[in-house]
């Protein structure tokens, strides 16, 4: 008998069902039936509404907080694999927790390193994200892990500017190996921002190691959180002379009052993935989709074709 490729059905948590259709209409299907019961003390279920057996399920969902969403996500791997499911991917555009990707000091988890283990042990056979806040958390994981990068569809948005003397920039000392990789692509000079913190997400001190003096400087993160960061950067190189000043960001978790820092700092522009939904709009958000991303990423997968050609990073 011929052998026959398992079909692929596209699922998604309740809080990624914006991004999970847009994605399952770029790769040609529609999301599949799930429905979640809830118990009155806030406990939930959720139910696979149509036959998963013998199929490769993609399980759509980004682990932002609450902790709920990490916990739906494990319940429906878990309730997949019950049903005898061949290949389950779960697709996480944002892998929450992984700021905890180490001990910087003493008596603190390691959380991103127990997300993994939780998510192997309820039954997928493979992950999919993008933009990890620390590249070895790719090793915490025995399954394939598909690391995508959001450079992919940001590069062609920022060529699309034709901004001339352009200088990218990384907020901190740990994201330069992300602005020089950006860099590369786009010719063009890079600075870094030098910051000291007391507490979390309060910066102390913050010096700029390069000239930005007459240039377009674009900022490259993988998240902005509280946004001090990015507004304090932004309105130091504004300071030292930069024509402009933009930022791009993979993952816009903007808690607190970030809108407003953004709002009110001298970014002209931010842009970023609808990994994680906007809580409102603003004047100064561009949101680039990653759906076309993982969509093409998913079908490669599932058809055993290579992805090497999705990293440009």
């Amino acid at each position: 008998m011929p052998h026959l490729e398992p079909e692929a059905k596209v699922f998604a948590c309740s809080q990624s069902v914006y991004l999970a259709e847009k994605i399952a209409a770029s790769y040609g299907t529609t999301l599949g039936k799930v429905t979640f019961s809830q118990y009155s003390d806030g406990e939930f279920q959720p139910s696979y509404e149509e036959s998963i057996r013998g199929l490769r399920v993609f399980i759509v969902c980004s682990t932002f907080p609450s902790a709920d969403n990490l916990m739906e996500l494990l319940l429906m791997i878990d309730a997949a694999k019950r049903a005898s499911a061949r290949h389950i991917t779960a697709v996480i555009p944002y892998f929450g927790w992984a700021r905890q990707d180490r001990k910087d000091k003493p008596r603190v988890p390691i959380g991103a390193k127990l997300v993994a283990k939780l998510l192997e042990t309820a039954g997928a056979t493979r992950i999919m994200t993008m933009d990890l806040h620390a590249d070895q958390i790719q090793g915490f994981f025995e399954k394939p892990v598909d690391h995508l990068f959001a450079s992919t569809i940001f590069l062609p948005y920022v060529k699309s500017l034709g901004l001339e003397n352009l200088t990218i920039a990384s907020p901190d000392m740990g994201g330069s190996k992300r602005a020089y990789a950006y860099s590369k692509f786009l010719e063009s000079d890079v600075v870094i921002c030098y910051k000291q913190r007391k507490v979390a997400n309060v910066i102390d001190t913050m010096e700029l190691i390069g000239e930005v003096k007459g240039r377009n400087v674009i900022l490259v993160d993988d998240m902005i959180d509280t946004g001090g960061t990015l507004a304090k950067a932004a309105d130091l190189m504004i300071e030292k002379g930069a024509l402009s000043v933009r930022a791009i960001c993979t993952h816009a978790i903007l808690s607190g009052d970030a809108y407003e820092k953004i709002e009110n700092s001298k970014l002209l522009e931010l842009i970023v993935t609808d990994s994680i939904p906007l809580k409102k709009e603003s004047n100064k958000i561009r949101v680039v989709s990653c759906a076309p991303l993982f969509a093409e990423v998913m079908h490669m997968v599932h058809h055993n074709n290579s992805i090497s050609g999705k990293f440009l990073m």
